[in-house]
């Protein structure tokens, strides 16, 4: 809102600068001595015309072509363009009779008199267009906009509901080893809703807090599985301040490690963040059974499709994703610049 009023003072002030220094232009390069004339047109004359092609213009820009030059009315417009300036030499030539007497005898000067008229309806025309076209430009931008908002914030809601479940899965079994980690995970847990309640719900959050946020999710991990999974976190750590980072974008990953990389002999999770400069690089690397992979439910892609789309929405251009997956390794390599 800010920027579009902004704009508008700036249209405001240029057109007002233009019309005035278009009807001052007699007093400011003719002289008293030739009465201000700019070759046969008295400066008053010229001054006056001015104002009536103030008239032609705003007439024309935002009255007629809006209202008739579309194509229900088109073929108004013609008829309509042609009174503005059938008017507008009527003006100009009862003026020159009253007070310019001597300017409607010299038919030389008619083409200076009557010739502008014509010259800025044609500009009017023009300006019109290219307005037209700057505003639709303007709205299939503001269109684009809200659709890019519209669907991040549908994936980020699909993010909620997802993690949700994966936890509670974790919780689930708990709760039947009844286990004593049973409490410590539900406070971690709550800690973890506070930071998704409260942090991913609209714009980039600081990185420090991104990553505090995935390093509760390994911790709970870990209280989960003990030493049953061999979890290997290499997380750098005293990150320059100052980087922020699109909410919950790195947690689909270990979310996927954790998923599939959990029912094998012996399962080893490794995960690797550090950054840069402003580049982040962030590795993901587990073991999978290929058999086993295959019958786990039509929900194992929801996180990994959801991040693809919000990097491709958030960092296109600026950021690469491989992934490999061969024989059973699984390994997501992610480099981010934080613009």
């Amino acid at each position: 809102m800010k920027t579009f009023f902004t704009a508008k003072y700036i249209n405001i002030t240029l057109h007002t600068l233009i019309w005035g220094m278009l009807l001052l232009l007699p007093y400011l390069i003719s002289s008293p001595e030739s009465g201000y004339s700019i070759g046969p047109i008295p400066g008053v004359f010229f001054t006056i015309a001015g104002v009536i092609h103030m008239g032609i213009f705003y007439g024309n820009a935002f009255y007629l072509c809006p209202r008739l030059l579309n194509r229900r009315y088109w073929w108004l417009y013609i008829p309509a363009a042609l009174f503005l300036l059938f008017i507008s030499f009527q003006l100009k030539y009862h003026i020159m009779a009253a007070w310019f007497p001597g300017l409607q005898h010299n038919k030389a000067a008619y083409r200076f008199v009557f010739g502008p008229s014509v010259a800025v309806l044609v500009i009017s025309l023009l300006y019109r267009k290219i307005l037209d076209r700057i505003n639709e430009e303007r709205r299939q931008k503001d269109k684009q906009a809200a659709q890019l908002s519209t669907e991040l914030k549908f994936l980020r809601s699909q993010i909620s509901p997802h993690f949700l479940f994966n936890v509670l899965t974790n919780m689930v079994s708990l709760a039947r080893k009844k286990s004593d980690q049973l409490e410590p995970s539900l406070i971690m847990l709550s800690e973890l809703m506070r930071y998704m309640l409260y942090n991913t719900g609209g714009a980039k959050v600081p990185l420090q807090q991104e990553v505090a946020y995935l390093n509760s999710y390994i911790a709970l991990q870990q209280l989960r599985f003990g030493s049953d999974v061999d979890i290997r976190s290499e997380i750098a750590i005293g990150l320059p301040d100052g980087h922020m980072i699109e909410p919950m974008l790195l947690i689909p990953f270990v979310e996927n490690a954790f998923k599939h990389g959990t029912g094998v002999d012996q399962p080893v999770i490794s995960i690797r963040l550090f950054i840069r400069g402003d580049v982040l690089t962030f590795e993901v690397e587990n073991y999978f059974d290929p058999v086993q992979d295959n019958s786990k439910d039509e929900s194992s892609g929801i996180g990994l499709a959801n991040v693809k789309s919000r990097l491709e929405l958030l960092y296109r251009d600026h950021y690469t994703l491989t992934i490999h997956k061969e024989k059973s390794r699984f390994l997501a390599h992610l480099t981010l610049t934080l613009i």
